[in-house]
């Protein structure tokens, strides 16, 4: 797998997904979300679904941001060792917004995953 954009730099209003993207079971993926522009009184919700048809996707995500209020970036690691069946993942969003004026959420962002080597969680 080569690194992929699961969400292009993009200006984000409303809950969606990205594409599926094929994967190897035996890869750990390093995925970067960069937030470059919120508004306050706005949350987005990020979180990695895995699927092994690229069609029914599993309810429970593989792993998950926390949420997020500010600009920044973040990093985490997805091992799919532990789920061997997973063939294809992809990202899903929610946004919500509250307070006065317009509640129509307003990010602008990017994700990427690129696969890193295999990551020991066991430590003895």
């Amino acid at each position: 797998m080569n690194p992929v954009f699961l969400i292009p730099k993009s200006s984000i209003t409303s809950n969606g997904s990205s594409v599926a993207i094929p994967v190897d079971a035996s890869l750990a993926i390093q995925l970067t979300l960069v937030i470059t522009k919120i508004i306050e009184q706005e949350s987005i919700d990020i979180h990695l679904q895995g699927s092994a048809d690229g069609e029914i996707w599993l309810e429970k995500p593989l792993t998950a941001f926390p949420q997020k209020f500010y600009t920044g970036s973040s990093v985490l690691v997805c091992e799919f060792k532990s789920h061997p069946d997973i063939r294809f993942f992809r990202a899903t969003w929610k946004v919500n917004r509250w307070g006065r004026g317009s509640l129509k959420p307003n990010f602008e962002l990017y994700l990427f995953a690129e696969p890193i080597a295999s990551v020991a969680l066991d430590s003895k």
